[in-house]
C-alpha cells in the first residue's frame, strides 16, 4: 500500500451531498483538489496570497476508484503524495480516508503538468519544485 506523508482534514458539507445522502462523485475531485493545494503550501511551492494563474499547473488527466459512501458529518482526511516526477507532469497519488478508521474511502492518481499561463505552453518543472519534492517524498532525482 502507498504510504502517505501528508494528509489534509477536509470537512464534509451538507452541499457536498446528493440526493442519495452521501458525498456526491465529482466533490472527490474538488477534495483531491483541496488537498494538493494545501501540500503546495506546506511544501513552499504556493503561497496563500497568490493568483491560481501563478500556481503553473494544469490538470492533464484524472482517475478515481470510489470503494464506500461518505456521509454528512464523516471525518475525512484525504492524502497526498507526489508518485513521479517527469519532465513536465508530475503524478499524484491520492485517497480520501475515514479519519476515525483509516478506512479508504476513494482513491485516485491524477496528472499534473507545469504550465506558464501567460505563455499559454507547457514548461519544465522548475528546480526548486523538483528538489523540494523529491526530498519530501523521498524519491530519486
Amino acid at each position: 500500500m502507498t504510504h502517505f506523508h501528508f494528509y489534509h482534514p477536509i470537512e464534509v458539507r451538507y452541499g457536498d451531498l446528493d440526493p442519495q445522502g452521501h458525498v456526491n462523485n465529482a466533490k472527490h475531485l474538488t477534495y483531491f483538489e483541496q488537498a494538493r493545494i494545501a501540500y503546495m503550501i506546506e511544501l513552499g511551492l504556493f503561497t496563500k496570497d497568490q493568483s491560481f494563474m501563478e500556481i503553473g499547473v494544469i490538470l492533464a488527466d484524472v482517475h478515481i476508484t470510489y470503494l464506500a459512501p461518505i456521509h454528512f458529518g464523516g471525518q475525512v482526511k484525504v492524502g497526498v503524495r507526489v508518485a513521479k516526477l517527469g519532465n513536465k507532469s508530475m503524478t499524484w497519488e491520492q485517497n480520501v480516508v475515514d479519519a476515525e478508521t483509516g478506512k479508504i474511502l476513494s482513491k485516485g492518481e491524477v496528472v499534473m503538468v507545469t504550465y506558464d499561463y501567460k505563455q499559454g505552453k507547457t514548461i519544465n518543472i522548475p528546480h526548486e519544485w523538483r528538489e523540494k519534492i523529491s526530498q519530501f517524498e523521498r524519491l530519486k532525482v
